[in-house]
């Protein structure tokens, strides 16, 4: 290799190598950094309620939306979501919309100052969050929730049975027989009574006789 070629080659690398230089901090800005949500201040730890058939647990007394589903804590905040351990900090970004948030009705709030749910009573039990923490997993195995549900649904009004035509009751065989049998009976009580009548009088008339034979 003559001088000429080594100096060629020389000079190509110092230009790859500047080239490089140049190009390497306008790489560098184009990194894109997600801004993490300001934490949210609470005067005393939060009481929850959980959202009729749902499993999704929220906080009702901040404005923030702010819920408790499977073991995290989920927030929304400008156009992205986070999830912490922690209802007050440690939040970290969350690369899509949680599916639960699809049972989630946006006006939930509106009920829960109601006490309505879908149009059906709703009296919200508040919990403290950690009786919320430790038990979500365990009511969730035994569906305890089905078994103690928030809201009281109207019950299907019962079917009155229709009306029956009144038949004309029968007099039992029996009673007939007693009544035939009370009949005939005073028949012949009847009868009797008109014998003795016959007979008293037949002795009236003996003892007049008698009475007669005697005078002559």
């Amino acid at each position: 290799m003559n001088a000429r070629h080594l100096k060629k080659l020389m000079l190509l690398g110092g230009t790859v190598l500047g080239l490089s230089l140049l190009v390497l901090p306008a790489g560098a800005q184009v990194n894109v950094q997600i801004q993490l949500p300001p934490l949210i201040v609470f005067s005393s730890p939060p009481e929850m309620v959980i959202l009729p058939d749902t499993e999704v647990y929220v906080v009702p007394d901040t404005e923030e939306e702010i819920f408790f589903f499977d073991g995290f804590w989920w927030r929304p905040w400008q156009g992205h979501w986070y999830r912490s351990q922690y209802y007050d900090r440690g939040w970290g970004y969350y690369s899509s919309e949680p599916s639960f948030y699809r049972g989630v009705p946006q006006g939930w709030r509106h009920d829960y100052q109601n006490h309505q749910w879908r149009g059906q009573a709703w009296q919200p039990e508040r919990m403290h969050h950690d009786q919320v923490e430790k038990n979500w997993n365990t009511w969730k195995k035994d569906k305890y929730w089905e078994k103690h549900p928030q809201v009281q649904r109207s019950q299907p009004e019962a079917r009155q049975p229709q009306a029956q035509k009144q038949q004309p009751q029968q007099p039992k065989k029996s009673q007939v027989n007693h009544s035939q049998g009370n009949q005939g009976q005073g028949q012949g009580n009847k009868s009797q009574g008109k014998g003795n009548k016959a007979a008293k009088q037949q002795g009236d008339n003996k003892n007049k006789q008698d009475k007669g034979n005697e005078k002559h």
